[in-house]
């Protein structure tokens, strides 16, 4: 962990800095009275874009500006934007965590190399019956670093919640609940991710605004992303409807939104961010932070598409996966939220 104090350091002085800049776009009374006028995507089936439309008809500190996403499509679509080639079992990037294999892993490559870890130790952590009745202390073994993972009891809840299921139903795999479904996301009810958010609650990623319930959906829609990404060329995992998958809304995309202009936050949002103050899971703010990176992402692949010629076109995940490769190492600020959604 050596330099991380002098890193906090620097990080505090640029959120200060940060706090007061001006970004072009960023003042919400101007992008009110543009001429920007609400788009919604042409992308129907998707229950996550469709559940958004309270959100982005009624937000009062999250704004979309259409003119700069037709800008930024302008260069954008130019670039390759290639499916990502994901590798299975785990395959890692930058490194500074955990020790495994010679090498110092962190955030999310941490993670998958601890599982990786495991796996290779033997310890069963694709089997739901061991999921099930899992420790603490073995979870801690599981994810040893030179740090305790965050929310190591939620994780354990987790674990424990989508083991049971999978014990219970499935013997215990989920290659079986797979199987059980139709190669479909959204089914009437009977798809992946339909019957993912029904039957596990961890992946029932769901919010509360204005009286309705938005759909988010992130971590069922990025789980079954990675497998597909990764199995498609050999054909061993199918999905029919890929194209209504949304951007898998965290902690990064948002940012590389605002730093784009795509998106502007109230000046209370912004300072809230830029000084690092918690924002409240299924609080206003995370809601519209999260329902405008879906609703962006979306209106940015459809202008990259009219532009990109019929055998280049892509889907929204490829613009998730461009924006996320270059800014999850920024130094600019991200909204802090305690939650296991992400």
């Amino acid at each position: 962990m050596a330099g991380t104090h002098d890193r906090r350091q620097f990080l505090q002085a640029l959120a200060t800095l940060a706090s007061t800049a001006v970004i072009p776009g960023a003042d919400l009374a101007s992008a009110a009275s543009s001429a920007s006028a609400l788009r919604w995507p042409k992308l129907t089936g998707s229950p996550v874009l469709d559940s958004l439309h309270p959100v982005i008809e009624h937000s009062r500190d999250v704004r979309t500006h259409i003119d700069k996403i037709a800008e930024v499509a302008g260069w954008m679509a130019y670039e390759e934007l290639p499916m990502p080639d994901y590798q299975l079992p785990f395959d890692f990037n930058n490194p500074d965590d955990v020790d495994y294999a010679g090498r110092h892993w962190s955030d999310s490559d941490a993670l998958f190399a601890c599982m990786k870890r495991a796996l290779d130790n033997g310890t069963p952590i694709l089997d739901g019956k061991f999921l099930a009745r899992i420790t603490r202390p073995q979870l801690e073994r599981i994810f040893a670093g030179n740090i305790e993972m965050p929310m190591l009891d939620e994780k354990m809840r987790v674990w424990r919640q989508v083991g049971s299921v999978l014990a219970e139903k499935y013997n215990g795999r989920f290659h079986n609940f797979v199987k059980s479904c139709p190669p479909r996301l959204y089914d009437n009810g009977a798809g992946l991710i339909d019957r993912m958010v029904k039957e596990f609650p961890r992946f029932k990623d769901v919010s509360p605004y204005d009286g309705e319930t938005i759909k988010i959906y992130k971590l069922p829609q990025l789980g079954l992303w990675l497998a597909y990404s990764a199995l498609r060329k050999s054909g061993q995992f199918r999905l029919e409807d890929i194209d209504k998958m949304t951007a898998f809304a965290d902690y990064i995309v948002p940012v590389a939104l605002r730093l784009l202009g795509i998106t502007s936050y109230s000046t209370e949002l912004e300072r809230a961010i830029n000084t690092y103050q918690m924002i409240p899971r299924d609080s206003r703010w995370e809601v519209e932070i999260r329902a405008h990176c879906i609703y962006a992402t979306a209106l940015l692949s459809e202008e990259i598409n009219n532009i990109r010629p019929k055998n280049q076109q892509i889907i929204i995940p490829q613009i998730d996966a461009r924006l996320w490769t270059h800014y999850h190492t920024t130094s600019w600020p991200h909204h802090l939220t305690k939650t296991i959604m992400y």
